[in-house]
């Protein structure tokens, strides 16, 4: 009798037994067309830095500043790079005018006064000749030296020489300046313009943006220290849309499909739900990290997935832990996050 009792009381025992784990163990987290995930909001932030050398003039924002895309962060000293855009502004004008000058060729000025010289010259070319054919008639009559005439013949080739020289002077002026002067002149200006750009940019990069819109986490740099470009002086926080990653179990991985709505809730606002949507399925499986609590064993395969949502207030704080709901054998509906505040 005591040995069919205790029979009994063995099975009873090793029901409950199996029956407490049986109803601990975690089940595939679906109810049918949901399946509950869990996961953190990703810290998504960028390390801004100057893209130049110099010191840091003034930083116009705290840590945990919200600041806007576009917004002015902080400034460098710029007085070497204002000079040197006034210095290359200037050799860029210099240049367009010495364009400019070989493109318009001679003004009617120049010449008209090539054309006065060329008469004179002509002038004084008659003048040696006739003064040369007088010396050797002279020197015929035995009225003067051979030294005369070679003298008053040398002053008359001179003279013609003179009126050839003024005459390709004159067609020079009326031709113009060289096609392969000007293209060189034009390169040139090209050249120096490139170098105005590149002044210009530089002046730019002397100011920090914001690249988007969100909070200031770190401030590393304070004004009067030396800025460079893989030095960062701020870190910005990304937080519109958030994401959160989760891992979806391998069972799932053909019922989630990229743009599947999504809820997201977390501790600190139990009572509200973020809608989002799902933007990211990993190629590749992984093991379950041990700090994700899934509703999969651990010992299982699975695959990081990325929710977006929108979070206007502020409210889904980076790192977060929260928990994810998402809608079951929905239509793909692509990769690209929705715009916050579109139906």
């Amino acid at each position: 009798m005591k040995k069919g009792f205790s029979a009994v009381l063995v099975i009873a025992v090793v029901g409950v037994v199996g029956l407490y784990f049986w109803l601990q163990s975690p089940g595939d987290g679906d109810d049918g067309g949901r399946l509950a995930l869990y996961g953190n909001v990703d810290i998504r932030e960028a390390q801004l830095a100057f893209n130049g050398s110099e010191h840091i003039a003034e930083i116009l924002v705290q840590e945990g500043d919200r600041v806007a895309k576009g917004q002015l962060l902080a400034r460098l000293h710029t007085e070497l790079l204002q000079a040197r855009l006034a210095e290359v502004q200037a050799a860029v004008e210099a240049q367009r005018q010495i364009v400019a000058r070989l493109e318009a060729g001679s003004r009617p000025e120049e010449i008209r006064k090539a054309e006065a010289e060329l008469e004179a010259a002509r002038a004084q070319a008659k003048a040696a000749h006739d003064s040369y054919r007088r010396v050797a008639q002279l020197l015929e009559r035995k009225l003067a030296s051979p030294q005369d005439e070679e003298q008053a013949r040398s002053q008359a080739d001179a003279a013609a020489a003179q009126v050839k020289a003024v005459q390709a002077t004159l067609a020079l002026l009326k031709a113009g300046a060289r096609k392969e002067d000007i293209a060189a002149a034009r390169a040139q200006l090209v050249a120096r313009e490139a170098a105005l750009k590149q002044a210009r940019q530089r002046l730019s990069d002397a100011s920090l943006y914001a690249p988007a819109d969100g909070i200031i986490r770190n401030r590393i740099l304070e004004p009067g220290d030396m800025a460079f470009p893989q030095s960062p002086v701020l870190t910005l926080a990304f937080l519109d849309p958030v994401w959160a990653r989760a891992y979806l179990p391998e069972p799932m991985l053909g019922r989630v499909r990229l743009g599947a709505t999504a809820w997201i809730t977390t501790d600190s606002y139990p009572d509200k739900r973020y809608e989002g949507w799902v933007g990211y399925v990993s190629p590749t499986a992984e093991f379950t990290p041990k700090t994700v609590q899934t509703p999969e064993l651990r010992t299982r395969l699975v695959y990081s997935v990325r929710i977006f949502a929108c979070n206007p207030d502020g409210e889904l704080r980076l790192g977060m832990p929260v928990s994810v709901e998402i809608d079951l054998d929905q239509a793909d509906a692509g990769t690209q996050p929705r715009p916050c505040g579109a139906p």
